[in-house]
């Protein structure tokens, strides 16, 4: 009895061996798929959860009248400060405009250098999103290179997903920045910052150069699975309100079920 007890034991404990080993291919493999990703296509991953956080927030979310006129959004994850006391910062990012159609286009790698923090910040890095409101502040981000209060102006965009906007803040800025620090929204100041297009990263989401125009202008198909899922984040708040307005004055649905 004691020995058919010993073999049961060593039985079970090979099987167990055997359904670990089984398991652990798959464990290794998920892992090494994640850390096979560039750093671009996590940028465009985090990029989506950005603007997903930031919007959750209600009465701290970029408001739905701002995402649905937007002509580009630009957002830079985890903008870092890079000289003390008198300002300088630097972060990398993706950006897509709308094309003619009004589609969203394929994301462009952007970096973004200078600028002023403002002391509220206290040195944190922030992630940063920039809603490009006018086809003026477009055509500065389409030229791949220019400078936030020289090119174009900017200035804290308002916040509340229902909050209603005046009716010149179009012509204010050109571009609307909201930016968040550990999960506390604070203003930062832009104004000098100079606006890229990131080249090698570029050549790393394309396998190959592609000038910024041309990918920003619905020229270029978006490449890989984070892509799409980042153009999916920004049309689920910059497109589907569109579509709510439109259906609202068609007489489409009720007053009630158009709010988002």
């Amino acid at each position: 009895m004691r020995r058919l007890g010993y073999r049961l034991s060593a039985y079970l404990l090979v099987l167990g061996a055997g359904l670990l080993l089984l398991a652990t291919p798959s464990f290794t493999q998920d892992s090494t798929s994640d850390q096979n990703k560039s750093d671009v296509e996590k940028r465009l991953d985090t990029s989506a959860k950005v603007i997903d956080e930031i919007m959750a927030v209600p009465d701290k979310a970029i408001p739905d009248k701002v995402m649905k006129d937007a002509k580009c959004i630009a957002v830079v994850p985890s903008l870092v400060k890079i000289a003390v006391g008198f300002g300088g910062q630097h972060g990398k990012g993706v950006a897509t405009c709308r094309d003619a159609n009004g589609r969203w286009s394929a994301p462009a790698p952007i970096t973004i250098t200078g600028g002023s923090w403002g002391l509220q910040l206290g040195g944190q890095a922030v992630d940063l999103v920039m809603v490009v409101t006018n086809q003026q502040g477009m055509d500065h981000l389409l030229s791949s290179k220019f400078k936030l209060g020289a090119n174009a102006s900017a200035a804290a965009g308002p916040v509340g997903r229902d909050a209603g906007t005046d009716t010149d803040w179009k012509m204010k800025a050109e571009v609307l920045t909201y930016s968040r620090a550990r999960g506390l929204f604070a203003g930062v100041d832009l104004s000098g910052a100079a606006i890229t297009q990131d080249k090698d990263e570029t050549r790393i989401l394309y396998g190959k150069f592609v000038p910024f125009a041309d990918i920003l202008s619905g020229k270029v198909q978006p490449k890989g699975q984070d892509a799409e899922a980042f153009l999916h984040t920004v049309r689920k708040y910059a497109e589907e309100v569109h579509e709510k307005t439109e259906m609202k004055k068609a007489g489409l649905v009720s007053q009630g079920s158009v709010r988002g």
